[in-house]
């Protein structure tokens, strides 16, 4: 080719080049978006509410789409590619994230968008609509993301349709999603990344199977799916695998051993599942493996029989909740040089934490950010190993059996943001030095060990604590001044800490910015001063225990000057104190409150009516003050209320009727020591969970009603489905529950963890007369019946012996008469019997469990026989012959020997065949005496010896 022709190619080329360039240019940027997409995306808009103005640029005016907020467009020709309409905040900002939702329906205009391949619609609200069908229609779609936007019901199998799918995420909405088969998945063989976690796959028993068939998969994650059984799968299209998330399902047995033919895998997580044998050495195969958990499950045996030692890899390793697998902590775990995150908790380790720390010395120190020991047995000291570990963020000790002091050491360890050592058996002194450079320490618990807490009162501390638990250590007399320094504070417990001094002002001003707020058992006196910050940061469900103190004066401030905080105020304990004067009328303030407990105070007055507008009471306890009046009619409003104390008051009147018609959910009633009057209300009979009923030393009269066994939560004995305590809420390790004191057994008990299992009635001390009805044998879960101190006649009922959960039984100081039933012998629980000055007479039933009882259990009666002294002869068999001579028909001619030798002979063999063994067996005499009494003639001989 000639020089000039070059040069003319040359040129030619270029000017080809600027005219390509001009017409992307114009594409680019002085080209609008397709107009039917645009007008397409308008009407996406109009059926959405978006409250956070996220969509503010679509907007007529604005009129190239390709510039609106979340639409991507194709450079060359402008059709929509990407739609990215994902809520633009975490869940873990609840506030925000809900906030920023778009709400309502999709438009099937979306279908005008035909080129579109990236389609993001996660983290809104669309009303919990089907997952439409026609999406199948957008048939270039390489990314779909749906996930936790309110769909429901039945996902359409029509997704199939989308070949080119690399990416599918359906998951997140518990639960609202299902899918009965998912042989749809079949056509989707470019599918590279699959989430349907939370989607109910319980009866799509083809799931795994056909999810082994998709020949580019990498990422599977489907946890929480009701998977319960695992199919015998071929390892030839999982291969590919590098995250496999199966957490939370319900597989039990084995772990299969196949998995170890995944050698891609990166991520593995069977956590929360029900297997039950030891992890084979297969694991050992997963060279790759950068995070593996296995926690929650119920694995058995050593950790050393794992197979882990190969995991060089590994970032993430968690065995939490194995509560039977055991053993030490092998010391080739020291070579998990890139370990950041290690998770043992519930695992029976018994082992020393400085051998745990040596192990972890090494290369592991450099790298690891959290490590979880919680419930581990593990014993010994703290060391000064801990300054080795300056990456780490979390340190978990909690429960567990370590004493000692806590090394100065602690305080090199500058990435520390949580240390809990709770529960343990720690001691001696900690100061200013142990915190030095812990400038990013958030969360501070230290609960039930023995620290003696020695700060400068003008220290302040580097830090800003969010969380700081310090229950049972040492911290008064003087309340710690240092406290004001955190202004983050939202969980603070420093109860009984030996603080004896009065609260500061600035303290009480920031009391309702605390998300959990626990001072009691302290010696705090003083009272509550008026509030001077009016601008605090409001907290949503807040508990504030401020009881067992020494507090005083009015709690008008507290309840009535708050009114802009108190509204989210959730559990409000200020019993044990010294508050007087009336309670305040000012409840209305708190609508969310659940838990009021102003007992052991010196309130007096009337009981004010504004306390009924708290219609989400589930307890009020205002036992043991000086209150007077009537049960306000505005209780009524207390209709999911479970636990109800006004006992040791001073409050008269009848028991009101609608106790028994408005709280249907009541657990707990105790109106004991007060002055009520009337009958027994018939309409308590409809109170079908009542577990305690108490009111005893009151002035009730009548009978008691025989509707008294619809009482059916003391009709069970079966207590297999309760928990133990009755449980309100929590708050990490801060349980808010139920506690009662109970008179049983002859003392005054304090229940709280076991407060559930407990079944009792006491009415003693008031004066109720008539039969004591049979029916009350029905509640055979009931432990203790306390009648004692009325009137009741007439007879111990028959069949007492079916209530065999008794263990406390008090009848005395009543009128009863007749026998002791037999059947009480068969109460082999039974602990505590009075039966003392009634008019019961005969014999007491020989058993094993009543003659325990000592003789002041029966004393004041017409009884006999163990534990008291022997039966007596009162009675004497007599001839009857009114004339007073013998037979006149008698032999008169002789004595007839064959009569009485016969005579003598009878009474031998009747002595020794009859008689004998009562006097060698006390059981069989026991028997022969209560026969004869039953007789009850008075005509025969009663001695038993």
């Amino acid at each position: 080719m000639k020089p000039n022709t070059s040069a003319f190619v040359a040129l030619a080329l270029l000017e080809l080049f600027a005219i390509a360039t001009m017409i992307n240019i114009s594409l680019c940027n002085g080209t609008s978006c397709i107009e039917s997409e645009r007008e397409a995306l308008l009407k996406l808009k109009h059926d959405l509410r978006d409250p956070s103005n996220r969509l503010a640029s679509w907007i007529v005016d604005n009129g190239d789409c390709c510039k609106w907020g979340g639409v991507f467009c194709s450079n060359f020709t402008g059709h929509v590619l990407e739609l990215n309409l994902q809520n633009p905040f975490s869940p873990d900002d609840n506030e925000a994230y809900q906030r920023s939702k778009l709400v309502g329906k999709i438009n099937p205009s979306l279908l005008e968008l035909k080129h579109l391949v990236h389609l993001d619609l996660s983290g809104n609200d669309f009303q919990g609509i089907q997952i439409p069908k026609y999406l199948a229609s957008l048939v270039n779609l390489r990314y779909l993301n749906l996930s936790e936007a309110n769909f429901t019901g039945m996902i359409p199998h029509q997704l199939g349709n989308l070949s080119n799918l690399q990416y599918l995420d359906l998951g997140g909405d518990y639960f609202k999603l299902h899918a009965d088969t998912v042989s749809w998945l079949s056509g989707l063989s470019l599918l590279e990344h699959l989430y349907m976690s939370s989607v109910n796959l319980s009866k799509a028993s083809d799931s795994l199977l056909v999810i082994n068939s998709l020949p580019s998969l990498k990422e599977l994650k489907l946890s929480f799916c009701e998977l319960h059984h695992f199919p015998p799968l071929s390892s030839a299209n999982f291969s590919s695998l590098t995250t496999l998330d199966l957490f939370g399902n319900q597989f039990r047995g084995q772990i299969p051993s196949r998995l170890g033919n995944l050698t891609s895998l990166k991520y593995l997580d069977l956590s929360g599942n029900d297997f039950n044998s030891a992890v084979p050495g297969w694991l050992s195969k997963l060279n790759d493996l950068e995070f593996l958990s296995l926690g929650g499950n119920r694995l058995q045996g050593n950790i050393s029989s794992l197979g882990l030692e190969n995991l060089t890899s590994i970032q993430t390793l968690d065995l939490f909740g194995n509560d039977e697998l055991g053993g030490k902590i092998p010391t080739s775990f020291g070579r998990f040089c890139k370990l950041t995150s290690f998770c043992m908790d519930f695992i029976k380790l018994n082992q020393d934490i400085s051998e745990i720390l040596g192990i972890f010395s090494g290369c592991v120190a450099y790298q690891l950010e959290s490590l979880y020991l919680s419930y581990c047995q593990i014993f010994g000291h703290l060391t000064n190993q801990l300054e080795r570990f300056k990456r780490l963020h979390f340190l978990d000790l909690l429960n567990n059996q370590m004493d000692g002091s806590i090394p100065l050491s602690l305080g090199q360890m500058e990435n520390l943001e949580s240390l809990d050592l709770s529960n343990n058996k720690l001691n001696g002194t900690v100061s200013e030095i142990h915190f030095v450079n812990l400038t990013k320490l958030v969360s501070f618990s230290a609960n039930g060990n023995s620290l003696i807490f020695k700060i400068n009162p003008n220290w302040v501390p580097p830090f800003q604590l969010t969380v700081l638990e310090l229950r049972s250590c040492h911290l008064g007399p003087r309340f710690p001044l240092w406290l004001q320094s955190q202004k983050k504070l939202s969980i603070l417990d420093i109860s009984s800490t030996r603080i004896s001094a009065n609260i500061p002002r600035e303290f009480w001003n920031y009391i309702f910015r605390y998300l959990y707020l626990n001072v009691s058992g302290n010696q705090i006196y003083g009272g509550v001063p008026r509030f001077d910050s009016p601008s605090m940061r409001l907290v949503i469900g807040s508990i504030f225990d401020l009881s067992n103190n020494a507090l005083s004066g009015s709690i008008f401030h507290l309840i009535c000057r708050g009114k802009n905080f108190s509204k989210n105020v959730e559990f409000l304990q200020l019993s044990k104190n010294h508050f007087s004067g009336e309670i305040p009328d000012c409840w209305m303030n708190w609508p969310r409150l659940r838990m009021l407990n102003l007992g052991n105070n010196n309130f007096t007055g009337s009981l004010p009516m504004s306390i009924g507008t708290l219609s989400s009471l589930l307890s009020l306890n205002l036992r043991n003050n000086k209150l007077s009046g009537i049960i306000p009619t505005s209780f009524r409003n207390f209709s999911i209320l479970k636990a109800l104390d006004m006992g040791e008051n001073e409050l008269v009147g009848n028991i009101p009727t609608w106790i028994g018609e408005r709280f249907s959910t009541l657990m707990i009633l105790n109106l004991r020591s007060n002055k009520f009057h009337g009958d027994f209300p018939i309409q308590l009979c409809r109170l079908a969970s009542l577990q305690i009923l108490d009111v005893a030393y009151n002035s009730l009269s009548g009978t008691i009603p025989r509707c008294i066994n619809n009482f059916s939560a003391m009709a069970t004995t079966d207590s297999s489905d309760q928990s133990r305590k009755i449980f309100y809420a929590s708050l990490g390790l801060n349980e808010i529950v139920e506690d009662a004191l109970l008179v049983t057994k002859g003392f005054l008990v304090e229940y709280n963890s076991i407060l559930n299992l407990v079944r009792s009635i006491d009415i003693s001390k008031n004066n109720f007369s008539g039969e004591i009805p049979v029916e009350v044998t029905n509640l055979q879960g009931l432990q203790s019946l306390n009648l004692s101190h009325n009137l009741f006649t007439g007879r111990i009922p028959d069949n007492i012996g079916v209530m065999r959960s008794i263990e406390s039984l008090d009848f005395s100081a009543n009128q009863l008469s007749g026998q002791i039933p037999q059947s009480m012998s068969n109460l082999s629980f039974l602990d505590y019997l009075n039966l003392s000055n009634n008019n019961l007479n005969g014999e007491i039933p020989s058993s094993t469990q009543l003659q325990t009882f000592g003789a002041s259990s029966f004393a004041g009666n017409d009884l006999c026989g163990a534990p008291l002294s022997n039966c007596t002869e009162k009675n004497i068999l007599i001839p009857e012959d009114e004339n007073g001579s013998g037979n006149e028909d008698d032999d008169e001619d002789g004595v007839d020997w064959l009569l009485y030798t016969s005579m003598a002979l009878g009474f031998v063999v009747g002595f020794w065949c009859f008689i004998g063994p009562l006097l060698i067996n006390r059981r069989w005499r026991y028997k022969y005496c209560h026969f004869l009494d039953r007789l009850g003639d008075g005509r025969f001989v009663r001695k038993c010896y």
